[in-house]
């Protein structure tokens, strides 16, 4: 890529997620902080659907994968085992997602640059969104195109994660 917009940084082994994210912050610059897996399950296109609505006056826009229902090619058990993730964050949090897990976020920069994530593996989704609504954010959310993969195509989130996602739900929303 020849771009100078556009600098790549690598950890020496894999540490996950949030450590991922937290190195590209601190390299980062700029008004919003964008967080979208880049295994392109989530289309780069829908960007603008999520500064159009954080415009509105909003401090975060997640981008929901099941705002009009299921899509076709979620499994099954991906589909309820979100819901019941996301129906568990809105519970501890107070808010109202159908999507928690979402891996399609905006964040105004002065927002996310109060919170401090410790997540280093998925735990970062509703570790974010627990922190976001401790916070007092106003978080909305947007419609957005989805093209899942499973894994034959290097998914890697498994129960183990749900399992991870629930502790963390009830770590950073309760205390």
């Amino acid at each position: 890529m020849n771009d100078e917009r556009v600098r790549i940084f690598h950890h020496n082994q894999n540490m996950g997620k949030g450590a991922a994210i937290r190195t590209a912050i601190e390299h980062s610059s700029g008004d919003f902080v964008i967080i979208q897996d880049a295994d392109l399950e989530y289309s780069p296109e829908d960007i603008n659907l999520l500064i159009r609505k954080i415009n509105e006056g909003y401090d975060a826009v997640f981008g929901s994968r099941f705002f009009n229902g299921r899509p076709e090619d979620e499994s099954l058990i991906h589909y309820f085992g979100n819901r019941f993730l996301t129906l568990i964050s809105n519970i501890s949090s107070g808010l109202k997602l159908t999507d928690m897990e979402t891996c399609y976020k905006l964040i105004r920069r002065e927002i996310f640059n109060s919170i401090r994530i410790e997540e280093n593996r998925f735990g970062f989704e509703p570790e974010i969104t627990a922190k976001l609504a401790r916070a007092k954010a106003r978080v909305a959310e947007v419609p957005i195109n989805y093209k899942a993969r499973g894994f034959s195509e290097g998914k890697k989130i498994g129960i183990k994660d749900a399992f991870r996602t629930i502790y963390c739900i009830i770590k950073y929303s309760l205390f």
